[in-house]
């Protein structure tokens, strides 16, 4: 515990300040300025001797939250990242994308304001980055056993640095040109600098793990090849397949994916450049669905100079505080501002989109949305309330439906569940012996904390199937989804 009476001297919620707006909008660096030793020493302070620290329930890696809280009011930083990183891999990640479903559960939360546990987790690793207290920890022997990780998202680099440190030699396969997944081309700058990612995959290079990039299983390599050519492989490609709209004028130009426009943004941010750019500048952007994908766009459709940015979404606007039936210590669903909703633009709720209006050109011009109605529990349009929004860039955030089956099906045998994912047993091994499955591609659409610890516990899996017994940690169990999304 930290301050035993630290929740009753700092009753305030302190968080960083963001940058001004008319700043940021000017670069892609991170939204937030640097913070306040002081005040995030209050924050941690405010750490309950609670008892039953629920926090540990809320978090799927299991962090030891209470700990490195009280590590951090007594300024003992070093010590509070030996036991972050006891349960997670990348708290730079975390710390700046995960939803904070610990704060969620935080029993100061019942009537207080929660503890700031995302703030302090990635003040602990900005701080332990910056005194070069992260260092690679290489295995003390070879175990002689390869395994092959496809997919370098979270879940992927989770699996991997686990196995490599205990022993087995590990190449991670990603059809992209560079290593990282959503974590490189799905995140926008401002959400998070690459830097981040860069320092981390330093490390797990220094500790051992082998990259190949450009590389596309399935194609470059069948799946059935890369089984004979290991002794065992983690399917790791995450929950790729878009959720489209087929509505009148889906097929115009100017409505594209929202990953398709982010993916292509991130690559001119690496420096790449990019013929016929998605490019919102000078546009008037209709942006569909309401979750983080979303404000993705709206973020990113305002730097590149927007002339207005609408975020239409089908469903209600969310409660501001929790529902009955969501009650403390779950996962409430809230209406959130995001940096991005700070920045401008407008948001509508109760919105279903009819039709993609064209131009004389083929090219869109304008979206034809009603009102939404409930009929028999399902979300309709309702008639007579018809209007015109203008577009010139629609961008579909709706969310995906699974992972890519064809490759795998065809060349490997795996089967798939009835959520699009690939099917596994409670050992994240799937219907092919020696393949397994972890992060989005085995759960479905999902937090990057789920993300991790599922490639933790896969490779507890995976070591105890090459070895026949394992002293890696097992987070969590496949068949756990009390709040994936």
């Amino acid at each position: 515990m930290a301050d035993p009476k630290g929740f009753l001297k700092v009753q305030e919620r302190e968080l960083p300040k963001r940058r001004p707006v008319s700043v940021r909008l000017m670069d892609w660096k991170e939204v937030y300025e640097q913070g306040d030793p002081s005040e995030l020493r209050r924050q941690a302070g405010r750490c309950m001797d609670c008892g039953i620290p629920f926090c540990h329930q809320g978090c799927p890696l299991g962090n030891l939250i209470p700990e490195w809280n009280d590590l951090m009011f007594r300024g003992e930083g070093r010590q509070a990242i030996e036991r972050l990183h006891a349960t997670n891999n990348f708290p730079e990640f975390t710390g700046r994308l995960c939803p904070a479903p610990c704060e969620s559960s935080c029993v100061l939360g019942i009537n207080q304001p929660a503890v700031t546990i995302k703030q302090v987790e990635v003040s602990i690793i900005d701080q332990a980055f910056a005194n070069g207290w992260v260092q690679p920890h290489p295995p003390e022997r070879l175990s002689g056993k390869t395994v092959a990780v496809v997919g370098s998202g979270p879940a992927g680099l989770a699996a991997a640095q686990q196995l490599t440190r205990a022993g087995h030699t590990v190449a991670v396969y990603e059809r992209d040109d560079r290593i990282g997944g959503l974590l490189r081309y799905g995140i926008p700058d401002f959400k998070m600098e690459k830097k981040q990612l860069e320092q981390r995959l330093n490390q797990m290079m220094a500790e051992g793990t082998r990259f190949r990039a450009g590389i596309t299983i399935g194609v470059d390599i069948s799946w059935a090849d890369l089984r004979a050519r290991y002794d065992a492989v983690i399917v790791c490609t995450g929950a790729t397949v878009p959720r489209d709209l087929p509505i009148p004028g889906r097929d115009l130009s100017g409505v594209h994916f929202a990953m398709d426009y982010l993916v292509q943004q991130n690559k001119i941010g690496a420096g790449d450049t990019i013929a016929d750019q998605i490019t919102a500048e000078d546009k008037h952007v209709v942006v569909l669905g309401g979750g983080d994908t979303g404000a993705d766009c709206i973020g990113t459709a305002h730097r590149q100079g927007a002339r207005s940015v609408t975020n239409l979404a089908i469903g209600a606007q969310p409660p501001s505080e929790r529902r009955p039936d969501q009650p403390w210590p779950t996962f409430p669903t809230l209406f959130e501002v995001s940096s991005a909703h700070e920045e401008g633009g407008e948001r509508q709720f109760l919105a279903s989109t009819v039709e993609f209006l064209s131009n004389e050109s083929g090219e869109v011009r304008a979206i034809r949305v009603a009102e939404t109605e409930f009929v028999d529990g399902r979300r309709v349009p309702k008639a007579g309330t018809e209007r015109e929004i203008p577009a010139d860039l629609v961008l579909l955030a709706l969310g995906f439906t699974g992972a890519e089956h064809a490759d795998l099906t065809s060349q490997l045998g795996t089967q798939f569940d009835d959520r699009g994912a690939v099917g596994r047993a409670n050992d994240y091994q799937t219907s092919v012996p020696g393949v397994f499955a972890a992060g989005d591609a085995g759960r479905g659409q999902s937090l990057i904390v789920w993300a991790i610890a599922e490639g933790r516990a896969a490779a507890s899996a995976v070591d105890e199937y090459l070895e026949g017994a394992t002293e890696l940690p097992f987070p969590v169990k496949p068949t756990d989804r009390s709040i994936s999304i």
